[in-house]
């Protein structure tokens, strides 16, 4: 009990976050070719379109003309904390366009055992169990967090639509989502832009990169076993 009210407090009193948070579970720098068996993705066909997910300068590069999912293959379970670096780039490329800075957390598919079995388009996921951020959703409009459940609905729990809270162009974000003994919370930059406390907390499922439209830049992705 001491234990877990000295990590509680650590959390409140370090910006959200400890700076050695737990077990280092989980880290890729990007500095290889993405690896097809831990890294799944999921890119909508667009006619006439070039839509690719590659790594490039120690970073996963997500390009595409419409929706895409990005999996990491590895089961998430019980207290965690997943960590990265991301931008959002404008400047010349076919695809550039400021939105969808998205996320995908402990999902699962109450349906099917292999959750991987969707084209990237928005509404495939619909039937999915997750946590959902939408940074800079409906081309920059809206801030959102959702919790889909197993009915197929997704409400929003809390949104903003504030420029303070929607995407710069070219800006590195240091984004952190944890999940911690039925709270999960979302921080951009050491601010916590959502926090839930789940009457029905989803424990364990996948991780994925989400988005639409856009061309991104991910770097430095760590995931950490929480203490219980």
């Amino acid at each position: 009990m001491m234990k877990k009210l000295l990590y509680l407090l650590l959390l409140t009193t370090t910006i959200g976050y400890a700076q050695t948070p737990g077990k280092l579970i989980y880290a890729d720098s990007f500095s290889k070719p993405l690896n097809a068996k831990t890294w799944i993705a999921e890119i909508e066909p667009k006619p006439n379109a070039i839509s690719k997910v590659y790594t490039s300068n120690n970073a996963l590069i997500i390009d595409t003309k419409g929706g895409v999912t990005v999996w990491l293959n590895k089961l998430l379970k019980g207290n965690i904390q997943i960590e990265y670096d991301r931008q959002v780039l404008v400047d010349t490329g076919k695809n550039d366009r400021l939105s969808d800075f998205n996320q995908f957390w402990m999902a699962t598919d109450p349906h099917n055992p292999n959750l991987f079995t969707r084209d990237g388009k928005f509404e495939a996921y619909d039937n999915l169990q997750l946590y959902y951020v939408g940074m800079g959703g409906n081309t920059n409009k809206t801030n959102r967090f959702r919790k889909y459940l197993t009915n197929g609905t997704k409400p929003v729990i809390k949104e903003y639509l504030d420029a303070p809270h929607l995407l710069k162009a070219n800006t590195v974000y240091h984004i952190k989502t944890i999940v911690n003994n039925g709270v999960t919370s979302f921080w951009v930059n050491g601010e916590c832009y959502f926090t839930y406390t789940d009457p029905q907390p989803l424990t364990s499922g996948y991780f994925g990169f989400r988005s639409t439209w856009s061309r991104q830049e991910i770097k430095n992705l760590k995931i950490y076993q929480l203490p219980d």
